[in-house]
């Protein structure tokens, strides 16, 4: 196995080992008596740690180490950083929105099928179909699962920014310039309507193309 090869399994482990130790952090937390409105702070640091980690993915596609879009990359890590740390972290009313387990659910789940099976695409000339079919089956739960909760969280922290002025600039200040947050937290939002829906829709096309072919193949 190649230097890049090993470094991208090693990666790809360490984040599904990384996103499984934060749904048994959550799960014990739940069975233990905690709610949901204090599962944030059961698994935030876990959460921090290994969301930030999925930047490296746009470095990767950056130098050539995996064949993904940069654009598409970006665009599906920057969502969830954002809301990471721009939403939940400088926002603690977000944090207790319902929002809350419905990204967990839908991030926790989606990272562990897509690590799991990028580590084993490394290692193995085939992938267990049993992967390939929650890789292309979990996302039609799990996308409009972890955008409503996204957007949930994102509007707690809206209306905080709003009504505080959090982390906004206004006039006058040496820089002669303004910024709000509140409406870059809507403008985000507002960006949702016009990208999920091609983003998942392709994703459909994909379960057709992998699946379909899979199916086609065991016939």
């Amino acid at each position: 196995m190649s230097a890049s090869k090993s470094y991208l399994f090693l990666y790809n482990a360490v984040q599904f080992v990384g996103w499984t130790v934060l749904l048994v952090q959550g799960l014990l937390h739940l069975k233990n008596g905690g709610s949901t409105r204090d599962l944030y702070d059961a698994v935030s640091t876990t959460l921090q740690i290994f969301q930030t980690g999925a930047v490296l993915e746009i470095l990767h596609a950056g130098v050539g180490l995996v064949r993904s879009s940069v654009q598409v990359t970006f665009q599906q890590v920057f969502s969830r950083v954002y809301v990471t740390w721009v939403i939940l972290y400088l926002f603690p009313v977000s944090r207790v929105s319902v929002g809350v387990p419905l990204l967990l659910f839908a991030w926790t789940i989606t990272e562990m099928i897509r690590y799991s099976m990028y580590a084993v695409q490394l290692v193995s000339s085939s992938t267990p179909y049993f992967l390939t079919w929650l890789r292309y089956t979990f996302f039609i739960v799990a996308y409009p699962t972890g955008v409503s909760g996204e957007l949930l969280c994102s509007y707690q922290a809206f209306i905080k920014a709003y009504q505080t002025g959090a982390y906004s600039v206004g006039l006058p200040n040496a820089l002669n310039a303004t910024f709000s947050l509140p409406l870059v937290i809507a403008v985000i939002g507002l960006m949702y309507v016009p990208l999920f829906p091609p983003m998942y829709m392709h994703m459909f096309a994909q379960r057709r193309k992998v699946l379909g072919g899979t199916d086609k193949k065991e016939k």
